[in-house]
């Protein structure tokens, strides 16, 4: 899985030219599943996202999480975060997820920030979204499960 998380001011979503989901203060996730991640992915990446220190204290330093500040998150399925570039001009997604595994894991996601204690709107799987945020910052950061697995450098 990865995920570019965003710190914002406020955030919405909208379908067909109507809001779906918003937030104020807090992150918007774009989420994209890649072919054979499962549940312990979903759940760890959004433990991290919750946990993640990117919320700046009383002396301007990045020591306070999504949960410390008690904000809210925007998740927004985006299997555009699985492109191959490597090869020619047209992004491949032969590694993301088929839809009805990434719709699942999504949801799993958004389940385990809720089940952390934080309010969670979403956009809507495998529909044509624009996303309005205010980037705070900004801050914008990328996680991969795969980055989570290894250790840390000395």
């Amino acid at each position: 899985m990865k995920a570019v998380i965003q710190r914002v001011t406020r955030a919405s979503v909208e379908v067909d030219g109507r809001t779906i989901g918003a937030i104020g203060r807090g992150l918007v996730v774009l989420l994209g599943v890649a072919e054979g991640d499962g549940v312990d992915e979903a759940r760890r990446l959004a433990q991290k996202t919750a946990e993640m220190r990117i919320f700046e204290d009383t002396d301007g330093r990045f020591n306070l999480s999504l949960l410390d500040v008690a904000g809210e998150a925007l998740v927004v399925s985006q299997f555009t975060l699985l492109a191959d570039t490597r090869r020619g001009r047209r992004p491949s997604f032969t590694d993301a997820a088929p839809p009805e595994a990434a719709e699942s894991l999504v949801r799993e996601f958004e389940e385990t920030l809720r089940g952390l204690g934080v309010p969670v709107a979403s956009g809507r799987f495998r529909a044509h979204m624009q996303v309005d945020l205010v980037n705070d910052g900004p801050v914008t950061i990328i996680l991969d499960t795969a980055d989570l697995q290894r250790p840390r450098r000395g």
